[in-house]
Formats: C-alpha cells, structure tokens, sequence
C-alpha cells in the first residue's frame, strides 16, 4: 500500500510527539499562542521571608510568560499550605523544546520530582528538596535553609547544607540553559500520584501578570516584590525585594517576533469541567484502508463519547457539592477547600484523558506506514 510523503511524514512525526508525551506524563506543558524562543531571565537574588505559620511550606519564585505583553514577569516566591500531609512541591520549569520555550507546570506529591535541574534557592538546588520533610502529620523545617520563627514553631532541625552552585539560570537547555536530565527516581516521582497548583497558587500568579512592575522589561531582572509570606499579599511587612539581578538584565531583540501557534488550552487551570475548552479531536484516520479508517473512526468516536460523559458526570458531582455547601451556610475557608478539590479533579480528568488520546493515536499511527 502506498501512502502519501505528506501523510507519511505527519505520521512519524505524530508517533514521535505521542511517544514524548508519554515518557513526561507527569509535565502539565504551558502552551502558548506565539513561539517562546527567548529564555527568561536569570533567578534574582533575595531573601525569604519568615514563615507565617506551622504547616506552610516554601514555593520559590519563577519568571512566567504572558502572551498579551510579550514578556515575562516574576511571581513572587511564598509560603502555601500543603493540600495534603506528606506533600512536597516540586517546582515548575521552562525548558528548550527545539523550536521554543515550553513550561513544565509543578506539582504537589509524596516525592520531589524533576525541576530542571534550576537552582531556586532554599532548600532547591538544582535535584531534590533539603528544606525540610515529614514526620508523621508534622513538617519539620531545617532551620539552615528554611527562615521560621522557633518560638512559634518548634518542630525543627539543623542539617548542614552545602550548596556551591552560583550558577542562577532558570532555564534548562538551548543556549546558556542547565544541561540537567531527570535521575530514574524524579522520573518515578512523576508518575506517582500528584496534584496541580492549588488555588491559592493560581491566584497568586493572577495577581503577578496584573502587576506592571514585576515585569522583565520593567524591572530588568530584580523585581521589586521578589518574594511574600502569604499568597497574593504584595504589600506590607511580608513583601521582600530583590537585593540584585541574577545576571545582567539583555532583552530579547525579537521580544514578540515569534510566530503564531495555534490556539491552545488556558495557561491557568479550569476549576470545573465547564471551564474546560472543547476537547481536541484527531483528523479521521487516512490510512488508504478505508476498512481500517472506518475502524478507527469508531474508536476514536467511542472514546470521544466516553470522555464526554465523564465531563459530565464530574460536573454534576461538584454542582451537587456545591449545593450541598450552601445549605450548610459554609464559611470562606471551607468553599475555597472545595474549590482546590474541584480544581484538582478537574485536572486530572484533563490529563487522563489527553493521555487516553494519546494513547489512541499511537496504538493507530503504526498502521498507517507503508507496506514495504
């Protein structure tokens, strides 16, 4: 049988992509409507500030993109409450994808996964975490690294920690970016069971691309909000500002040049299933079987109408949720507690069913190859 180069080619490269997918299951990929070819800047120097309370654990700062500028921005490192005992977050990262920049979302889990290989400071220097750990229902924070207040947190220790990378660049790959690769333990941690950023993270990052002044252009790499002890809360005793730029500050000459993608799911996660985007559907097969393209049409369909209904079902369990929730006159704390609940499984129906996709289109693509 014989195929055309065109079909030939978008098969092979599918198949690749698929494949790729698959071995990072665990990365959330922040997609973008134009092409990132330009690293962000360097990690700025600053200080953290104390810990608001028993049970909060550091998130460290990061630069992130926004599209409608062009640029990128700084969100401030910040104390959040753990969504679970015997969680640990592993921070995001932006990394050369061959044709741009793309960011690997982090996540909450039982183990620390792969970051890039980027050094964060406090307790994240390029591969795992030495901040603090669990004990039991209780996190113990090292006080090298960690700024607590022992008289109001007694659960503490002293582990030395050596950390000679001066190296402050915060991307992994392409040119000038951290040649780091994930150790078979981060690949296992990302399988493991995970959970997005929850709610407080989401809008903390809100309040980031909002403020005009954490802007890389704007600050040239040593924001004036670097860090905060509390999520969202940029002003006041908690606010801490750079001391100095990671590296000096080089703008980007083709800052906005870079090409149209196609549109692409919201860089901020849905909270319900209605927030989602239509789900993305493959091309009808085009095997040159019509047999076999008929096959797998059907397939395809019949997975496209079970995904359909989960859809549903998981939104007519938290309606229900909510509901239940407002006749029990619930305060603040309890209705953002299910709303990171809803926003959680949100996700993960996301990222089983892109994988069931996935999954799909690789078990199909083989037999589009040419018989020999």
């Amino acid at each position: 049988m014989r195929i055309s180069s065109t079909i030939r080619s978008l098969t092979i490269r599918s198949l690749a992509l698929v494949l790729v997918l698959l071995a990072t299951s665990a990365a959330s990929f922040g997609q973008f409507r134009v092409a990132i070819t330009f690293g962000p800047p360097a990690i700025p120097v600053y200080e953290q500030p104390i810990c608001p309370g028993d049970g909060y654990l550091w998130t460290p700062g990061y630069w992130y993109w926004d599209d409608d500028i062009s640029d990128y921005y700084w969100v401030p490192g910040t104390w959040v409450l753990a969504p679970e005992v015997g969680f640990l977050w592993t921070p995001g990262w932006w990394g050369w994808g061959g044709e741009a920049f793309l960011w690997h979302e982090g996540f909450w889990g039982p183990t620390i996964g792969f970051y890039g290989g980027i050094n964060y400071g406090f307790g994240y220097f390029g591969e795992g975490f030495v901040g603090g750990r669990w004990d039991h229902d209780h996190f113990f924070y090292n006080r090298e690294v960690m700024n607590v207040n022992v008289t109001e947190i007694h659960n503490v220790y002293n582990e030395r920690v050596v950390n000679n990378v001066v190296n402050r660049v915060s991307y992994n790959g392409g040119n000038g970016g951290i040649e780091a690769r994930p150790t078979p333990q981060e690949e296992a941690a990302g399988r493991e069971r995970h959970v997005p950023p929850v709610a407080a993270q989401t809008q903390h990052l809100q309040a980031a691309r909002g403020n005009p002044q954490l802007r890389a252009s704007v600050n040239h790499g040593k924001p004036s909000i670097a860090a905060t002890a509390r999520p969202g809360e940029f002003s006041g005793r908690g606010v801490v500002e750079a001391k100095e730029a990671g590296a000096p500050y080089k703008p980007a000459e083709n800052r906005g040049g870079g090409e149209p993608h196609a549109e692409s799911p919201a860089a901020h996660p849905a909270v319900h299933p209605k927030d989602l985007p239509p789900a993305e559907r493959p091309a009808p097969p085009n095997t040159g079987n019509p047999k076999l393209d008929q096959k797998y049409q059907k397939e395809q369909q019949k997975l496209a109408t079970q995904q359909d209904k989960e859809r549903q079902k998981l939104q007519q369990q938290q309606d229900k949720e909510h509901q239940n929730l407002a006749k029990q006159k619930a305060d603040d704390a309890h209705t953002q507690q299910l709303e990171q609940k809803h926003e959680q499984q949100t996700s993960q129906l996301q990222q089983r069913h892109a994988q069931q996709q996935q999954q799909l289109q690789a078990r199909q693509a083989p037999a589009a190859r040419p018989r020999k």
